[in-house]
C-alpha cells in the first residue's frame, strides 16, 4: 500500500479476498511501459508514438476471425501491479478527493482497465495483434477483446467536449 495523499480512503478490507467469480487471461500486453516510464493514460501513450502488441495465448488464436487491420477493438486488461483497497483518491489532476468510479484510475477494487484501439497489423497463425498504443505495463495480462462499434459504444447524442 502506498502513501496516502490528503482525502484519500482506503476500504477496510482486501477486494481480492473477496473473489467471488473467476476470470481467465487470453494473452498479454507487450509493451515498452513499466512503472515509472508509463503514460498516465491512452491519449498520452498516442502521443508517443510508442506502439505494442497483444500475444494471445494459443488455444485463444481462433477468435481472431473476422478482425482485420485498421479495426478499432476494446481490450479489457488485468492491472495486475496496481493496488485494489483505494475507494476515494485525490489524483493530481483533480480539484479534490474523488470516488474511484468517478475516475479512470488503475486502483480500483477490480483492477480492470479498457482501451480502445486501432489494430495496426496482425498474425494470425501466432495469435499476434499489433496495436497503435497502449498504457499498460509490459506483460499485462488481457482478459477480452471486443470490436468496438461505433453505433452501439457511442452514446446517442453525444458529442465531444472542446
Amino acid at each position: 500500500m502506498g502513501e496516502r495523499r490528503e482525502g484519500e480512503v482506503a476500504l477496510p478490507f482486501d477486494p481480492a479476498d473477496r473473489v467471488e467469480a473467476g476470470v481467465t487471461f487470453i494473452g498479454h500486453i507487450r509493451s515498452n511501459w513499466s512503472k515509472g516510464n508509463a503514460p498516465r493514460n491512452l491519449r498520452a501513450a498516442r502521443e508517443t508514438g510508442e506502439v505494442a502488441r497483444i500475444e494471445l495465448l494459443p488455444d485463444y488464436v481462433e477468435g481472431l476471425t473476422g478482425l482485420e487491420v485498421g479495426r478499432a477493438i476494446q481490450v479489457m486488461y488485468w492491472v495486475d501491479r496496481g493496488e485494489r483497497s483505494l475507494i476515494v483518491q485525490s489524483p493530481r489532476h483533480t480539484d479534490g478527493p474523488r470516488g474511484v468510479f468517478a475516475i479512470r484510475s488503475p486502483v480500483r477494487p477490480n483492477p480492470i482497465a479498457l482501451g480502445t484501439v486501432v489494430i495496426t497489423s496482425m498474425d494470425r497463425e501466432a495469435g499476434v495483434i499489433g496495436i497503435d498504443a497502449t498504457d499498460a505495463f509490459d506483460g499485462t495480462p488481457v482478459l477480452d477483446i471486443k470490436p468496438w462499434i461505433p453505433t452501439v459504444d457511442v452514446p446517442p447524442g453525444w458529442q465531444p467536449e472542446g
